[in-house]
């Protein structure tokens, strides 16, 4: 691999330590200033309501900026910014504003990055996107532990962590090469030209799905764990099985999608995600839960790593930037909206363990209807798309 893609793989690294601290504990932090579910829910989906703002202005400014490392850089930096100032107030109106400001520039530095990683690999015409981002999982899967002991006796430590891991995130890109937005020069594009592209929308349209479960996943399993008597050391360990499960996928990635079609790949991930919340509304202890937990390599790195490369090899190179994070739009803003608000107000109708039910048979159902959709616009194995090694 050129030593240009080990700055990724490290960037990829780190960049996901500041992921786990702030994705798995930030809803047990509010769990110990004392809020309730429906407020923890409705707190949680604001991030995703700025995304749906923030993702096509950050793709937009990506695809025209001299260089996609700009805007980068700006998204890193005001993500550990902004973090810092969390702290300052555990008042809920302080804290509504605070996941506004920091989600605006936190949730489109996941597909800008990813947007120059691929664009990066295809020039260089070597290196393996699974395995870079395979860097992710590693960084997740052990700041998932090392802080879950931390959280213990100083949770409220996560906000200075997360700042300083942005910060050695921030050092790292300025080792990457340059990236070219596209529209800097030449003809302007508008998004709404990807919609044109079915493909796109149907896979698009079963990830949204899926993703709106995964949404209520991120928002109440740490509640729910500790519900059922886990603690935040426990919780950490369950979250260094889920990421390490990736690996798997991440390793054979790219010979998967020669083999396989994507429609499969995504009826497949949507499969085991049914499987998994069942299995989940069934587990009363939570060491039971440590198992489960190894169901999600083959659930969201699936959809991400799928998505992330048909994005890069279908859409036009003026909307590279614009693709990833039209995916980040949809799979990190309006899902997440829907399954951290509407799920925080049915954990209260009905309990949490009742969602998770509703989420496997919402995850059936989207299995039936796509895979007649799939059907219907089903079109010759040789123009499947492919990842190249």
């Amino acid at each position: 691999m050129p030593v240009n893609l080990y700055y990724f793989l490290f960037f990829y690294v780190v960049f996901y330590m500041g992921n786990a601290v702030y994705g798995t504990f930030l809803p047990v932090y509010f769990v110990e200033v004392g809020y309730t579910e429906a407020q923890i829910g409705t707190l949680l989906s604001l991030g995703p309501l700025v995304a749906i703002i923030a993702q096509p202005v950050w793709g937009t400014l990506g695809d025209r900026a001299a260089t996609k490392n700009q805007i980068l850089k700006v998204l890193i930096a005001g993500s550990g910014i902004s973090m810092l100032l969390y702290p300052l107030s555990d008042h809920f109106y302080y804290l509504m504003v605070m996941i506004c400001v920091f989600t605006f520039f936190q949730t489109s530095a996941f597909a800008i990055s990813d947007a120059i990683t691929l664009e990066t690999i295809d020039r260089l015409k070597t290196g393996n996107f699974g395995l870079i981002r395979m860097g992710g999982t590693i960084g997740y899967a052990i700041m998932s532990v090392v802080f879950g002991m931390i959280a213990v006796n100083h949770i409220g430590s996560m906000f200075v962590v997360y700042a300083i891991v942005m910060a050695a995130s921030f050092l790292l890109l300025t080792r990457f090469p340059a990236v070219a937005g596209h529209q800097s020069k030449g003809r302007k594009m508008r998004i709404w030209v990807l919609f044109r592209n079915r493909k796109l929308v149907l896979y698009l349209g079963i990830s949204f799905v899926i993703h709106v479960t995964l949404g209520y996943y991120y928002s109440f399993f740490p509640v729910y764990f500790k519900e059922i008597g886990g603690n935040n050391a426990l919780l950490g360990w369950s979250m260094l099985i889920s990421s390490l499960s990736e690996i798997p996928f991440l390793l054979f990635a790219s010979r998967i999608m020669v083999r396989i079609p994507i429609p499969f790949i995504l009826m497949g991930a949507a499969g085991i995600t049914a499987i998994r919340w069942y299995v989940t509304s069934l587990i009363h202890e939570p060491l039971w839960m440590l198992p489960v937990q190894m169901l999600h390599g083959l659930v969201f790195i699936v959809l991400s790593v799928t998505m992330a490369t048909f994005i890069n090899r279908e859409v036009p190179d003026e909307l590279k930037a614009s693709g990833q994070t039209l995916n980040g739009l949809l799979s990190l803003g309006i899902a997440r909206i829907i399954g951290s608000f509407a799920g925080g107000m049915a954990s209260e109708s009905f309990g949490m363990r009742s969602v998770f039910f509703y989420n496997s048979i919402i995850t059936v159902a989207c299995i039936v209807v796509f895979a007649i959709l799939f059907w219907v616009y089903r079109e010759p194995r040789s123009r499947q798309i492919k990842m190249s090694g």
